[in-house]
């Protein structure tokens, strides 16, 4: 098992909370994890998806009572959204007798409705941590595993395939599966699965572009309404990201739609039909891919009140990645290169002006790390996320 960062991430709540909230995709390991605190924990574990699990919680507080001294784990909630106002009446039961911490461990595939339901029923009895796809910093930073990663992603199963080919069948299943099933979960309005596939494969086609919504639903031949209720989904289920651009008082004319990237680089290639390193080294998306797969890598291990954007201008003025770091004065400036030899554009250099960031990075495929004009580093990847782990070393 590779250690997960999020293991003492939900430790931690649960001796805040009464209740943690472990949220992130299906098959991203929240199950895994979720056993791993139990071996140590007195606990009792109930799948949801079970129905005979299901049963037991018919008369969810005449069954939970006795369990008051041991830590429930609830994998799947989402599929029983009533319980949320049930457990709000235990975890206020066991506070007046004293049990205020580590009632509960809640695992869901994260949306809208999850978190509208736990929002509303647990305010101030809840901490949330999100599990994402493995990181750099989590499988071994030498060259070999990094681009492993990036070409498989970080989903467990696709990551520790025994080879490219069950890597990609095991994504290419996975898609299928949100496709036929489980996006019916989270979304009323229902279009064919054809038409979803075709939806999330222009997305990725889009991977690092301006998200147009009249574009899509034009090609689609379905309305814009229902092309952005399907992005909003696939974001809250967090397998895409919508970048927002960054809000600055400049006199320039900003870019004010969002960047869109599907985010595990394994799950593009896959939506693409891309299943080697050899395939994507001479794919249009390989850029663009590189790119989302930075962004993603870098935002997990960020601080979690981070707030990411991009900049760029009708000028041509542009950064890949803003970040507002809390604790730090001003914004951060990330510009990605796949290249080994990366040197700043003309509209990189015009953007560092107009922001004027505490420091700036350009992120590149090496793994030297130098500088390459005033207040500006290329650094690779590992490197720089271990930087926003540890980001009070980012001060000027």
């Amino acid at each position: 098992m590779i250690p997960r960062r999020a293991l003492d991430d939900v430790r931690r709540a649960l001796t805040r909370q009464a209740a943690a909230a472990l949220l992130g995709p299906r098959q991203v390991g929240k199950t895994t994890l979720a056993h791993e605190i139990a071996r140590t924990t007195d606990s009792l574990y109930l799948d949801l998806q079970a129905r005979a699990d299901r049963a037991r919680l018919a008369e969810p507080r005449l069954f939970l009572r006795p369990y008051e001294d041991r830590l429930v784990i609830l994998d799947e909630i989402h599929r029983v959204p009533e319980l949320f106002p049930e457990l709000r009446g235990l975890i206020d039961e066991g506070r007046r007798r004293g049990r205020r911490t580590g009632r509960f461990l809640i695992l869901g595939s994260a949306s809208v409705d999850l978190l509208k339901q736990a929002g509303e029923s647990l305010a101030g009895r809840i901490e949330f941590v999100s599990l994402y796809p493995f990181d750099v910093l989590e499988v071994s930073p030498d060259n070999e595993a990094v681009t492993s990663l990036w070409v498989r992603g970080g989903f467990p199963d696709s990551f520790l395939a025994g080879s490219d080919e069950d890597s990609l069948a095991f994504r290419q299943n996975f898609v299928r599966t949100y496709l036929e099933r489980d996006l019916a979960e989270f979304v009323q309005m229902r279009l064919p699965p054809e038409t979803l596939a075709r939806l999330w494969t222009m997305l990725a086609h889009e991977q690092g572009g301006l998200l147009t919504v009249a574009k899509l639903a034009r090609s689609l031949a379905i309305s814009a309404p229902a092309v952005t209720r399907y992005v909003d989904v696939l974001s809250s289920l967090l397998l895409v990201r919508r970048l927002p651009p960054f809000v600055a008082n400049v006199r320039k004319r900003l870019v004010k739609s969002p960047r869109v990237y599907i985010r595990d680089s394994g799950l593009l290639h896959a939506l693409l039909d891309i299943g080697s390193l050899h395939a994507l080294a001479g794919h249009p998306v390989a850029g663009s891919s590189w790119e989302g797969f930075v962004v993603e890598n870098l935002l997990a291990v960020a601080h979690p009140r981070t707030r990411a954007s991009f900049y760029r201008t009708a000028a041509g003025a542009e950064i890949d990645l803003v970040l507002e770091i809390p604790g730090i004065r001003k914004p951060l400036a990330v510009e990605i290169k796949r290249s080994l030899s990366p040197s700043l554009g003309k509209g990189f250099r015009s953007a560092l002006a107009d922001l004027a960031p505490e420091r700036s990075f350009v992120v590149y495929a090496g793994n030297e790390r130098y500088p390459v004009a005033e207040s500006t580093e290329v650094i690779g990847l590992p490197e720089m996320a271990r930087l926003l782990a540890n980001p009070m070393g980012l001060k000027s």
